[in-house]
């Protein structure tokens, strides 16, 4: 299963498990205007919504038969270019319910079947900017701050019971959602979307690869993760993001 897989991140990781012969099913708030890949299933489900992860556990089921590979991929935040004061309650408890609730309820859900299969894998899509905040996108980060701590500790819980969960924390990627952000920072400014994406690349630290990621790009990470290759990877992050972030 992955959350949000209907554009961007999300679809680029649909079209990738696909192609490697996983049946996927994948969700979205609204029915998909995209094109899905042949097999792929899908049915709405919003991630911020708290009743939706037992209905999407139960969909899971029934179309599937059970779930080994969970993404958790639906996520998001609107850039209020005044900082931390242009944030509002409704503002910080959209993300949260968004990037960090959604997952914690559908994992939840979803984690006593693999338990009792004795495997399991759990993808969760964080962001670099869980490491480095981004004024603009503040309470972003740090929603997505919070998933990875949560990912962490569910990692060591339940990787003696056969479920390996594992984080990707994509750099500024080339999708509708960092699209919108541009938008909304050449708006605020008066500027063209030009200036705007340069004005964000600098915002985040620069990208020394020299190029924005593709959803291929996270597809591919994700694709290895949740194979057998991996089997003695769990609670790791990988940023993906070009070189962007300096910390060692």
């Amino acid at each position: 299963m992955v959350t949000g897989g209907t554009r961007g991140i999300g679809a680029g990781i649909v079209r990738k498990l696909a192609a490697e012969g996983a049946v996927v099913l994948t969700t979205a708030r609204t029915a998909a205007v995209e094109e899905l890949p042949e097999g792929v299933l899908f049915t709405t489900s919003d991630a911020a919504d708290p009743d939706a992860a037992s209905r999407l556990a139960d969909e899971a089921v029934k179309q599937l038969g059970g779930v080994d590979i969970l993404v958790n991929n639906a996520g998001g935040g609107q850039a209020r270019p005044g900082g931390a004061l242009d944030i509002d309650d409704k503002a910080w408890q959209d993300v949260l319910e968004t990037n960090l609730l959604g997952a914690v309820r559908l994992d939840r859900a979803l984690l006593p079947g693999m338990v009792e299969r004795g495997t399991g894998v759990i993808i969760h899509i964080s962001s670099s900017s869980a490491h480095v905040p981004v004024g603009p996108l503040l309470h972003y980060s740090a929603a997505k701050a919070a998933l990875s701590n949560y990912s962490k500790g569910l990692a060591e819980e339940v990787a003696a019971k056969g479920v390996r969960v594992n984080r990707v924390s994509p750099g500024m990627t080339e999708t509708s959602a960092v699209d919108a952000v541009i938008g909304d920072l050449a708006a605020s400014s008066g500027g063209d979307r030009d200036d705007a994406r340069a004005a964000l690349v600098e915002l985040i630290g620069g990208i020394p690869i020299g190029r924005t990621g593709t959803p291929e790009d996270i597809a591919n990470l994700v694709a290895f993760l949740v194979s057998d290759e991996a089997s003695w990877i769990t609670g790791a992050d990988y940023v993906i993001d070009g070189g962007t972030l300096k910390a060692v």
